[in-house]
C-alpha cells in the first residue's frame, strides 16, 4: 500500500512541479495544426477511396 501512496505522491508532483504546460496561444496554435493535418488526412483518404471505389466498379463490369 505504501508503493501506491509513493506512486501518486510523486505523479503529483510530476505534473505540477516538472510539466510545462502551453499557454492559451500555443494551446491554439497546436490545434489548428491538428486540426488542418486531420482535414487533410480525411481528404486524402475520400480521394483514394473513390478512386478505389471507381476502379473497382470498372473491373466489375468488365467480368
Amino acid at each position: 500500500m505504501n508503493k501506491i501512496s509513493i506512486y501518486f505522491r510523486e505523479s503529483y508532483k510530476e505534473l505540477t512541479e516538472k510539466v510545462t504546460w502551453p499557454n492559451w496561444l500555443q494551446l491554439q496554435q497546436s490545434t489548428m495544426i491538428v486540426l488542418a493535418a486531420t482535414l487533410l488526412i480525411t481528404a486524402v483518404v475520400a480521394i483514394m477511396d473513390l478512386i478505389s471505389a471507381t476502379g473497382l466498379k470498372f473491373i466489375y463490369k468488365i467480368f
